[in-house]
């Protein structure tokens, strides 16, 4: 009955999706032990958004295929409570562990083991900072691209090029145990040199957090 289930459902317009293993991450590896770092669920950076791709649109062309793991906006496995404190799935969620995503909730696909990005997203590495006199490890709105894209290769920008952002833009991502900044191209405003002495910022929480794929 299931398997019929599965062949059956199709959407127009959203992916068909369900969560690559837990739907929050919660838990970070400290030596041979693991230590839960949230218990509330409303809290974002604890949501997986991680997803295997069981359907695509039938109405969107795409280059996302069935089976694909994409990267998506950490709304769609958030739960939350209501009015009455009774816990609810999102307004994504379908039924039988099964959720709707939109094109514009999803910033990676892998294929061939490498993550891509689609549309117009790209994903920036922080670089650690240079001043002394400052509390912050990282070199404000000044990053390495480790994911772009067409338009950007179009103004000379590639993956591993140096490049200032627009603040209020980013958002965290951790793909494959590394924080990175999600934005959207017009969001680098400029491509720096490099000097060769750069070194990308990862916070240990990052490298140790549980759900990379």
């Amino acid at each position: 009955r299931w398997v019929w289930f599965r062949i059956l459902v199709k959407s127009l317009f959203d992916f068909i999706v369900e969560p690559v293993g837990h739907r929050y991450n919660n838990k970070v590896k400290v030596g041979d032990k693991s230590l839960i770092i949230n218990t509330q669920v409303e809290t974002f950076k604890s949501v997986n958004n991680i997803a295997k791709v069981i359907e695509v649109p039938l109405s969107v062309n795409t280059v996302i295929k069935k089976g694909d793991l994409i990267m998506i906006h950490h709304n769609v496995f958030r739960r939350w409570y209501n009015m009455r404190g009774e816990e609810k799935n999102s307004k994504s969620y379908f039924k039988d562990g099964l959720y709707f995503v939109q094109l514009d909730q999803v910033y990676l696909y892998k294929r061939k083991d490498k993550w891509k990005s689609i549309n117009n997203r790209c994903f920036v590495s922080p670089i650690k900072s240079n001043d002394n006199t400052v509390s912050d490890q990282e070199q404000y709105l000044i990053g390495v691209l480790k994911y772009g894209n067409s338009a950007l290769e179009v103004l000379g920008i590639n993956e591993g090029d140096l490049v200032g952002y627009t603040p209020n833009g980013e958002y965290d991502f951790v793909v494959d145990g590394k924080r990175l900044y999600c934005m959207k191209s017009n969001d680098i405003v400029i491509k720096y040199e490099r000097q060769g002495n750069e070194v990308e910022y990862n916070p240990s929480w990052a490298q140790s957090s549980w759900g990379t794929y």
